[in-house]
């Protein structure tokens, strides 16, 4: 298993970083060069910049308008752009639904809903956790009642919907039958945000965002046009889904990013005279994390090479996820520590966080969730001891 980078590769990854350089409009790099939020529309502005490039959806086969990159040139790609702090692009259009309807779609379906993916002409986000299901997935209760007329009903409610109060649709799993047991009566359908009886109320989270969202569903029609895949056979689609969220869930380039800004944060913040980088404890410290970041860096180059030969991303992707989100929120508590009591101010509220660094006390509170969204790493734990120890269950 060759772990290196080819000749060309390595000239792919100097392209894209130059390319970053020149096609970032000033504004988006403000933000970029000090970790900041972006706003929806600085995203979007984002996305159409990448899809006028091509490479906006760097995983699509070239025939749906995709990039057709092998699995080592979407690494790279993702990486500089993580590296480079570019906006995130949301993945329920891209990530998720978007292959899903290429992989289990009609071809009405995919000529309806791809290109405007694509494009970013329309905005997806996420029906899937409920009050009472989160990680218990298959216990959703939102229901889909045929009408007689060709068309389903939607009743229930759906949370932590991200953004849903800027999409356009929603992917949701509904219960169609419920007499089977719990993953056997569910299917996939596709709903436009503005039916009528489609409610998202926004939530502030801790990090001062208005991120997720209370979705609610009362008498929403659907046309039958809309199911995705067989009737009832939704739990099958939901786990390839899943697959797709976590291809890249491990952030490599993030918690590199993050490393990089720890390191400045703890040459800048002195302790009696004496940068902490200098001091022996907070060295050890950031060396830690350096080696533990490395470790994941070849768990997850080992994982492309295997993508490669042509396997299947397993149960190793659920390795990636959990100790992904395990060093990312490690790096964010080490900035916090680092920064002392300046990590108390808000980054809305005038304070002394020092500059450049007024991103991250918010998003310390965010990645709290990083080990639950994309299955809770409880789960994930539950996959590798059955899938790989092979453990009972």
């Amino acid at each position: 298993m060759d772990l290196s980078f080819t000749p060309e590769q390595i000239a792919f990854r100097d392209e894209v970083r130059a390319w970053i350089r020149e096609a970032m409009p000033p504004r988006i790099r403000e933000k970029a060069d000090v970790d900041g939020h972006f706003d929806h529309d600085e995203i979007m502005e984002w996305h159409r910049i990448l899809y006028a490039k091509g490479w906006v959806a760097p995983h699509w086969p070239a025939e749906w308008g995709g990039a057709g990159l092998d699995v080592t040139r979407r690494f790279i790609l993702t990486e500089e752009l993580e590296l480079a702090g570019a906006p995130g692009l949301s993945p329920f259009g891209l990530t998720m639904v978007g292959p899903l309807i290429l992989q289990f779609g009609s071809d009405a379906q995919r000529r309806r809903f791809l290109p405007k993916i694509l494009a970013g002409e329309e905005v997806w986000c996420q029906g899937y956790s409920e009050p009472n299901a989160g990680s218990d997935l298959a216990s959703l209760k939102l229901s889909a009642e045929p009408d007689g007329k060709g068309n389903y009903v939607l009743n229930g409610q759906k949370t932590w919907t991200t953004y849903a109060q800027y999409a356009d649709w929603i992917f949701v799993l509904a219960r169609t039958d419920k007499t089977a047991k719990k993953q056997s009566g569910i299917s996939f359908f596709l709903v436009d945000m503005k039916a009528p009886g489609v409610t998202a109320r926004p939530t502030l989270t801790i990090a001062g965002t208005l991120a997720f969202c209370d979705t609610f569903f009362e008498n929403v029609v659907v046309p039958a046009e809309n199911l995705v895949g067989p009737l009832h056979g939704g739990w099958t689609l939901a786990k390839a889904l899943l697959g797709h969220e976590r291809t890249y869930i491990a952030a490599v380039g993030l918690s590199t990013r993050m490393l990089r800004r720890v390191k400045c944060i703890a040459a800048a913040t002195k302790e009696k005279g004496v940068p902490l980088i200098e001091v022996p404890s907070w060295r050890a410290r950031i060396a830690r994390m350096e080696i533990e970041l490395w470790a994941l860096k070849m768990a997850n180059y080992r994982a492309i090479a295997s993508a490669e030969l042509g396997h299947a991303p397993g149960a190793e992707s659920s390795i990636l996820k959990i100790r992904g989100s395990e060093i990312m929120q490690q790096m964010y508590e080490l900035a916090m520590d680092l920064m002392g009591h300046d990590s108390l101010s808000w980054h809305n509220e005038p304070g002394t966080v020092p500059e450049g660094c007024a991103s991250i006390p918010p998003q310390f509170n965010y990645t709290r969730a990083a080990s639950i969204y994309g299955g809770s790493n409880e789960i994930q734990k539950n996959v590798i001891a059955k899938a790989i120890l092979g453990l009972p269950s």
